[in-house]
């Protein structure tokens, strides 16, 4: 018999309760340390003051106003995203799935409008992950996320991660944009070179098509930028958010130049629940205290001494770790051990981690994680891979 909750999940045999910073406490009591932080989305950790009390102020206020009307919770965060970034104007999503719905359809109006409708192509890369609606499927092309799920979205063409040449190759009179992750983070936490942003924003330029980061995973902080791409010094036509925009809340966005923006005009797009006060409060929240200089010095800081500790690791078990990859607090330890056999070894040990592709495990911590706690967090991990090579000996 099916169970009540559709089951699409391989769940870990843990139900959490509660959680405080970067721990969770599950039902039976244990205490877990979160080095995943819901994939990223925990971008302050559990139960931020700070977001708590801006959730409840809201929530004693109004919760769903339609976006027919003026909300100003959503004109405060779209401001604070205006002013801290390339963009000129946003559009608020739930999620990054509808995030990316948007930016496929904002690339292909705005050639449509500008009377060139064969400009549709969109070019993507291998190891990426851009949502599970049928464009963002589509847009990653592997068999793994698109298999059975035919007939697939037409209009994208799929390159290999960091072939440079194949870009330059492929990018002709219809491609309508190039669309990439500055740091895969599914695909195995894999930063795009700053060398490799600058040739795509050259290209872009150079055949007069749009530049689409997705930075749903890698934004908001974690790599030590509010936005990773900022390290490359270059800057999108679109990007994609969410995850952390929320902090736990559901929430997603969508940044634009005004040209880039200049096909969406009344009536071409919508979402119900999409920029609602109650998001909008907590994301404007979240806003004001990742935006800080001081706070994303504070992350690098903790961020290096978080891969000093990891390499060590790594030179402690040359037989379970390979190498330490990512930026900022966006970290992966790439496995010679199966990867899902660390995962599960930490879970016995009381520490959580996420599996990605490339037989990686994912580092995605609260940005307000202490130093203690990444300690805490190293030495668990050491003691999962001492577990794994006595179970292997």
């Amino acid at each position: 018999m099916i169970a009540s909750v559709l089951p699409t999940y391989s769940r870990a045999p843990l139900t959490f309760v509660s959680g405080e910073g970067s721990w969770l406490t599950e039902q039976d009591g244990r205490r877990f340390l979160d080095m995943g932080a819901g994939i990223a989305v925990n971008a302050l950790g559990h139960a931020h003051p700070a977001l708590v009390e801006a959730l409840t102020t809201q929530a004693q206020a109004v919760w769903h106003l339609s976006n027919l009307y003026n909300i100003p919770a959503q004109q405060k965060l779209a401001d604070a995203l205006v002013d801290n970034t390339f963009a000129d104007t946003v559009f608020f999503t739930n999620s990054g799935t509808e995030a990316c719905e948007l930016a496929v359809k904002m690339a292909r109006k705005y050639w449509f409008d500008k009377d060139q409708p064969e400009r549709v192509e969109i070019i993507t890369f291998s190891g990426s992950f851009h949502g599970r609606s049928s464009a963002g499927i589509a847009a990653a092309g592997s068999e793994k996320m698109t298999k059975g799920f035919g007939p697939l979205l037409p209009g994208f063409t799929h390159l290999e991660f960091g072939d440079m040449a194949a870009l330059e190759a492929a990018i002709s009179g219809t491609t309508a944009a190039v669309m990439i992750e500055p740091v895969q983070g599914e695909g195995g936490i894999r930063p795009v070179p700053d060398a490799d942003l600058k040739a795509m924003r050259d290209l872009c330029d150079a055949h007069g098509a749009l530049l689409i980061f997705d930075e749903v995973q890698c934004g908001m902080g974690r790599t030590g930028r509010l936005f990773a791409h900022e390290w490359a010094g270059v800057t999108p036509d679109i990007m994609m958010v969410a995850k952390g925009i929320g902090g736990g809340f559901p929430l997603g966005a969508v940044l634009a130049t005004e040209n880039a923006a200049s096909g969406m005009t009344a009536g071409t797009h919508g979402s119900t629940y999409g920029g609602n006060p109650l998001a909008c409060a907590v994301g404007a929240k979240v806003m004001e205290i990742v935006a800080d200089d001081v706070f994303l010095a504070e992350v690098n800081r903790k961020a290096g001494f978080f891969r000093q500790k990891l390499e060590g690791l790594v030179a402690a078990h040359p037989d379970v770790f390979e190498e330490v990859r990512g930026s900022g607090l966006m970290l992966g330890l790439k496995c010679k051990a199966v990867n899902i056999d660390v995962v599960n070894a930490g879970y016995a040990q009381g520490v959580l981690t996420v599996p990605a592709a490339d037989n990686v495990i994912r580092l995605l911590p609260a940005l307000t994680i202490t130093d203690a706690d990444i300690t805490s967090a190293v030495d668990k991990i050491d003691a999962a891979a001492a577990q794994l090579k006595g179970a292997n000996a």
